[in-house]
């Protein structure tokens, strides 16, 4: 993490290797108004690339509640040496093709990230804040949450815990 690493180049490196991870997300993150909660398995594979300055982050998905579909996704993280910020972009199947223009950007404090863009949601401009925790070698937490008045208040609609699994 930062603590041992001061520039933040190596603050993912705690996440290289294969998981397993139980998620709790809304049925439709998008919806605002949406209560229901859902869960799914999911396994993911972190691999540094470019010399340890990036990552990538293959998710797979059997069954993707509520419609059950397969979902496979893919995570890249780059950091800028520069600012000591990563960026990071969600590739899905779901949008094949595109990349978004806007990635999340943040840093690590000690054992815990902060990472945060603006999309557009319906024609409205949503803050989004990923958290990450490191809870040990074996475990981790993200969590998405989203700010429809730019920030004041955050709402919580995708959990992932993830354990170590190789």
């Amino acid at each position: 993490m930062t603590e041992m690493n001061p520039d933040g180049r190596h603050d993912f490196d705690f996440f290289h290797g294969r998981w397993t991870t139980r998620n709790r997300k809304l049925a439709d993150v998008l919806d605002r108004d949406c209560t229901t909660w859902v869960e799914f398995d999911s396994t993911v594979r972190c691999e540094p690339v470019l010399g340890g300055l990036g990552n990538v982050e293959p998710f797979t998905a059997p069954a993707m509640p509520p419609s059950g579909d397969p979902l496979e996704a893919m995570t890249l993280r780059l950091f800028d040496p520069r600012t000591g910020n990563w960026r990071i972009w969600w590739i899905s199947t779901r949008q094949p093709g595109l990349l978004d223009d806007n990635p999340m950007e943040g840093r690590f404090s000690g054992t815990h990230g902060e990472f945060f863009a603006v999309e557009t949601i319906d024609g409205e401009a949503v803050r989004v804040r990923w958290d990450w925790d490191v809870l040990g070698t074996e475990s981790a937490r993200w969590e998405q949450r989203f700010s429809y008045d730019a920030g004041v208040t955050w709402h919580l609609n995708w959990t992932a815990a993830h354990t170590r699994s190789d």
